[in-house]
């Protein structure tokens, strides 16, 4: 039951990063991975920083923030390759 609550958190957190970052979601698959993408590198960094989210609210911010990270470092990215 809590992999089909991370599958739900990825989606949602994808979905809303996606919307804060360019302005519409990119589908369900790709929200679902830019989504647990998203949860490993924005639980890194909130790691890194020294603090610790729990339950789902706080996996849901700390997913949101890593999808927007992620997003943002893809945006760099396709930036440069379209120079």
């Amino acid at each position: 039951m809590d992999f089909l609550l991370y599958i739900a958190i990825g989606i949602l957190a994808g979905f809303i990063a996606g919307k804060l970052m360019r302005g519409g979601g990119f589908g369900i698959i790709v929200n679902l991975l830019v989504g647990i993408l998203g949860g490993v590198l924005g639980g890194w960094v909130v790691g890194l920083l020294g603090f610790h989210s729990s339950g789902i609210i706080g996996g849901l911010v700390t997913s949101v923030i890593g999808a927007c990270l992620f997003l943002w470092i893809l945006s760099l990215i396709s930036d440069r390759s379209g120079k």
